[in-house]
């Protein structure tokens, strides 16, 4: 889960123009959703306009934009958004809408650029190969990469991102972790394989209606395209990715696996967990945090059992919180959240036999590292192949940080702690015989 799941607002989006005809190029502004930021971009051309989410992964958003007597309102429908804003001269201030909630957003000329010294850039001494595999109606595009000399004897690993739709580089805050991975075991002799997820990118898929298994079953279709041209085939995930390599190493689709920041315990725990954190972390009274935290656990529980959902106006709670639980509730009524709160691998840990590399930030405020661990130390059986870390001083995204809060990850340099990637390619050395 790169992303705070405080009320699963995960792709937030607006595309604003100028009601004076010479705004063009590139204007930029900062969401702030609940204590994290979301930079936005706007690409201004004459009638025409467009979105990025750099901090997402997310290009090219289409919109539709009306003048009005005040500056300029634009709708957002497949997010269920809108933006309306006045031309300042020298800015547009306005305000973003989605669900019912308002955001104050203010965007300038010109776009941010982020400093990412890990992010490989060309000439690689390695190969890539753009690729594609099919789970049904859902076209996976992804990109292989294979080392000098590779053979059928090369260990191959597929990449599986966590929640939310991500692009095969599982792009954040222009972050790009996976192909910083990617580049690092390329170099050590490794090959892999990354993949948009469907819907997102250059792939395709219904992503109303699909859960972690239907995730699940595309990653197993990446895994039968690895085994037509390598012996040796096994799993890299993080967060949920992480949960889905441990699904499929129970079922003996992979010959090893890593799972980073993977989540062991039931999504509604780590909601939980994560709600509770970013509560307290916002400075709200304990006894209201207990208050909120066991409203919500009901409503995860009425979503779990197919029941009616319990209203926000019956919990004695702040305005505020009130409608924060509304409108968890709303966005609860999907096939994928239902399946993702019941979500829970634990009983499926004693069917795994392949080595088992687990790593989680010990400042992790995502999925916690002590119950994750602990599930999978007393749960997996013991061999010597296995190891479970929880790696001091990183956060969820395995950056070394300061307080472990996603509010961090848009100012941290660094992509991926560079003791992660040497101890991640010194274990397969080791046990996966290369």
């Amino acid at each position: 889960m790169k992303k705070l799941v405080l009320f699963l607002l995960i792709c937030l989006a607006s595309v604003v123009t100028a009601q004076d005809s010479n705004i063009k190029g590139a204007w930029s502004g900062k969401l702030s959703v609940y204590g994290s930021e979301f930079t936005l971009v706007f690409h201004f051309d004459d009638e025409a306009c467009t979105l990025d989410s750099p901090d997402q992964g997310v290009k090219g958003v289409p919109a539709k934009m009306e003048r009005t007597s005040a500056g300029i309102k634009v709708d957002v429908p497949s997010i269920n958004a809108s933006y309306e804003g006045v031309y300042m001269g020298e800015s547009i201030m306005g305000t973003f809408k989605q669900h019912g909630q308002s955001f104050p957003l203010t965007v300038k000329p010109g776009m941010l650029k982020r400093n990412r010294p890990q992010t490989p850039v060309v000439p690689y001494p390695y190969q890539t190969q753009e690729v594609s595999f099919n789970n049904g109606d859902a076209i996976l595009k992804g990109t292989l990469v294979t080392p000098e000399k590779a053979s059928r004897q090369t260990p191959v690993l597929l990449m599986i991102t966590g929640s939310g739709l991500q692009n095969r580089d599982e792009e954040i805050f222009e972050h790009k972790p996976f192909a910083v991975i990617a580049d690092a075991f390329a170099r050590a002799g490794i090959a892999t394989l990354r993949y948009d997820d469907r819907g997102f990118g250059e792939s395709t898929g219904d992503i109303v209606n699909c859960t972690t298994e239907d995730l699940k079953n595309d990653a197993l279709a990446g895994i039968q395209l690895l085994r037509s041209r390598f012996d040796k085939v096994g799993v890299i995930g993080h967060s949920e990715g992480g949960t889905i390599a441990l699904m499929l190493a129970a079922e003996q689709k992979a010959d090893f696996i890593v799972s980073l920041a993977g989540m062991t315990v039931s999504g509604k725990e780590t909601l939980l967990w994560q709600n509770r954190l970013a509560l307290a972390a916002a400075n709200i009274p304990s006894e209201t945090i207990d208050a909120y935290c066991k409203a919500l656990a009901e409503v995860f529980d009425a979503c779990i059992a197919g029941a009616p959902m319990p209203s926000a106006s019956q919990y004695n709670l702040p305005a505020p919180l009130a409608q924060n639980l509304a409108a968890a509730t709303m966005q609860l009524q999907t096939p994928y959240m239902k399946h993702f709160l019941a979500l829970d691998v634990r009983p499926l840990l004693g069917n795994i036999t392949c080595p088992v590399l687990a790593l989680n930030g010990a400042k992790d405020m995502q999925v916690e590292p002590a119950s994750n661990l602990g599930a999978l130390r007393s749960g997996l059986p013991a061999s010597p192949k296995n190891k479970l870390q929880a790696v001091e001083g990183l956060n969820h995204l395995f950056q070394h940080c300061n307080t472990g809060l996603s509010s961090e990850y848009p100012n941290i340099e660094e992509t991926i702690s560079p003791e992660v990637l040497e101890l991640m390619v010194h274990w397969l050395e080791d046990f996966i015989s290369l």
